[in-house]
Formats: structure tokens, C-alpha cells, sequence
């Protein structure tokens, strides 16, 4: 395994970090984890050399940390560091922030927090989690030893961004980043700029919630397939992201054995500065045949369910964008009807805008919803 710095500070982290976001479930429920699956896997990341595991208040409907706290108790704890998040859309004042720590601490059965994150920050959120006194909550935390190192994760205008990391002596931070995202949010001058201030940078997103490896456009594959070195489009994509030198972790959502073991294939030869100006130039190419295609760069976090009305907006977009990408829009038009039924009806969408505060993204996603309306309604 690969292991990089953590910002400033005296520490080691795996290159490849274990989010706990997509884990394998039982019936395709979310919250019902497969826990024995779960086990396996941890146990062979951090016996070949993962370190870093990272969770959520939120992830898998309340249940991540409950069952990271299960797997990490016997005999794994003390061999990692472990990650989680404050859910800042509950804090509503100083008590708050004890309150939700407290709770986690007892979900993880740990006594510390490695690493606390406020979570997903925006302008909204990170203002008012500073005047609910974010600042002194984080001071004592750390000074109790409940946490050891304080940060951030971050869903919002690079603007936005600087002025947060300027406000607080952070440890680390964390933000989306991959190929296609290089100046989406914070994005690579974000990334740097961080680094320059001291602030380890985790990245969560590197696959795009999966969406730039499951199917894969055959002219995107034809663009991978002239490199000189053959590798899958996951290790292509890991690279590109663990080829930035500032990079201290990179999170992967991995929901089979198969992408544990990937992965960490790929984290052992994936170096800084490593990626050739050949294949740098291959990224290009592919960032421009994926923009021609994608519709809504949407990464299926589900921060916007549920719907009032029902409807299962991330399903809809992934399904959307996989007609858009290769080509079968006709075919998601004929199979729409049935989708309603399991997915519910864009078509009820209120225009509430709930979908659009809460998205990390901040995607149209209404008038997303009337382009999935128009598309299918009967011709004329």
C-alpha cells in the first residue's frame, strides 16, 4: 500500500480510503447492510494496508456507523483511522453539536473520532454552524479527546470554499474531485490552496459515484483502449486523481470484494506526478466525449429524498443519463410507464424546491424533471 502525509501533521494515511457510503445490502434496502459482507471486506483492506475508513451520521439511512462500530470492535479499531461527520443541517445551537458527537461515539463503540468532519458544507450550513459555535465546540472536543483531528467536507462554489479554510485552524478537508470535476466546486485550485495552508485533502467522488466505470460508452472505451498501458477505466480514473501530489486520501465507495481488491492494486503503483503527458492528454479526450453525452452530472448521493411526491429522483437521472450516454432514449421512453410504477411520476413534481436545497450538486433538478417529462410525453 501507498501512504501519504496527512497535511502537516505527523501521520500516515493509506492512499485508498474505505467510505462507508455504497455498501452491500440485503433486498436493496439501504438501510439493511449486509454486515457479514461488510466484515469481509474491511478485514482484507486493512490487512493490505487501508487505514483510513470513512462514514456518515446519514450514510445508509443512520445505519453506516452502527455497523462500522461492529466490524471495527474486534481487534480492527486501533488499526485505522476512522472518519465521520456531524450532521450540520441538525445543529441548531452549541448543545447540538455535544449531542450528535455524543450519539456517534456510542454508534461507533469508540471513545474518539480520528477524524470529525462537519458535513457538506455550504454558504448556508457554514454559516450557521459558526454562529452556533462551531469554533469552541471544535477547541474542546479536541482538548477532551474526543477528537483528534477537526475538518471539513464541502459541497459548493469555490468562492465559498477559501474563506472557510481561512477561518479556523482545520486539520484536513474534504471535497469532491475526479476528471470530469477538475474545476467543478472547490476543484483543483482548491485542492491546492488547501494543501498551501496546511490542510491535509481527502477526495470523496473520484468515480463520480460510479458513473465514469459502469458503462462505459463504447468511444470512451476506444479512447482507453489506444493507451499504451492497458488498465481498467477505474484504475484510469483513481490514477488521474492520486496523480495530483496534494491528494492525501482518496476515498472509494466500494460495494464488492472485487473493488477492494482493484483498488488497492491500483493505490500501490499510483504515484504523484506519475500519470504521462500522454495520457494526460487521453483524460482530455475522454472529458470531452462524456460532456457531449451526460445530461445531468448527477452522483446519486440521494441527499434529495425523499421526495414529497414520491418520486426517486437520483433512479430517474441515472436512467436518463445511461439513455443519453449510449444512445437509448427510445428504449427508456417505451420502459417508462413500468419505471413510474417503481420510481414514481416526475410528472407529480410540485416544484417544492426541496430537492434543490439539499442537493450537494446544486442541480436544476426540477427542470431536470420537466426534461424527463417532455421526453417521454406522446408525439404529436
Amino acid at each position: 500500500m501507498q501512504y501519504r502525509k496527512f497535511g502537516t501533521k505527523d501521520i500516515k494515511v493509506s492512499a485508498l480510503g474505505f467510505g462507508m457510503m455504497r455498501l452491500p445490502t440485503i433486498g436493496g434496502d439501504s438501510a439493511n447492510i449486509d454486515v457479514e459482507k461488510v466484515a469481509e471486506m474491511v478485514n482484507y483492506a486493512v490487512e493490505n494496508g487501508v487505514n483510513y475508513i470513512d462514514t456518515a451520521y446519514n450514510y445508509h439511512r443512520e445505519q453506516s456507523e452502527i455497523v462500522v462500530g461492529k466490524v471495527l470492535k474486534d481487534g480492527l479499531r486501533d488499526k485505522v483511522y476512522l472518519a465521520t461527520k456531524c450532521p450540520t443541517w441538525l445543529i441548531t445551537g452549541r448543545d447540538d453539536f455535544d449531542k450528535y458527537l455524543d450519539i456517534q461515539l456510542r454508534k461507533l463503540q469508540t471513545d474518539h473520532i480520528d477524524m470529525y468532519l462537519m458535513h457538506a458544507l455550504n454558504k448556508k450550513r457554514w454559516e450557521s454552524i459558526r454562529d452556533a459555535g462551531v469554533f469552541d465546540f471544535l477547541d474542546a472536543a479536541k482538548k477532551d479527546g474526543r477528537i483528534r483531528y477537526a475538518g471539513f467536507s464541502f459541497h459548493d462554489e469555490l468562492g465559498v470554499f477559501k474563506p472557510i479554510v481561512d477561518a479556523y485552524d482545520w486539520d484536513f478537508c474534504q471535497i469532491q474531485l475526479n476528471f470530469m470535476d477538475e474545476h467543478f466546486q472547490a476543484g483543483v485550485e482548491g485542492l491546492r490552496y488547501a494543501n498551501s495552508k496546511g490542510l491535509a485533502v481527502v477526495i470523496m467522488e473520484p468515480l463520480r459515484g460510479g458513473r465514469l466505470v459502469k458503462k462505459v460508452p463504447d468511444e470512451v472505451k476506444a479512447i482507453y483502449d489506444s493507451a499504451e498501458v492497458k488498465r481498467t477505466p477505474a484504475d484510469w480514473a483513481l490514477r488521474w486523481v492520486w496523480n495530483h501530489p496534494e491528494v492525501s486520501v482518496v476515498l472509494s465507495g466500494m460495494g464488492k470484494m472485487g473493488e477492494v481488491q482493484e483498488n488497492i492494486r491500483t493505490a500501490e503503483t499510483a504515484f504523484p506526478n506519475s500519470l504521462t503527458e500522454a495520457e494526460l492528454q487521453m483524460f482530455e479526450r475522454i472529458k470531452e466525449t462524456y460532456r457531449r453525452r451526460m445530461r445531468v452530472p448527477c452522483t446519486q448521493c440521494e441527499y434529495c429524498m425523499p421526495c414529497p411526491q414520491g418520486i426517486h429522483i437520483p433512479d430517474f437521472f441515472e436512467a436518463y443519463n445511461d439513455a443519453s450516454i449510449y444512445g437509448t432514449i427510445e428504449d427508456f421512453a417505451a420502459g417508462f410507464e413500468r419505471m413510474k410504477e417503481h420510481l414514481g411520476d416526475p410528472a407529480a413534481c410540485v416544484e417544492c424546491g426541496n430537492c434543490e436545497q439539499a442537493c450537494p450538486q446544486s442541480l436544476p433538478i426540477r427542470n431536470h424533471l420537466k426534461e424527463i417529462v417532455a421526453l417521454v410525453a406522446p408525439k404529436a
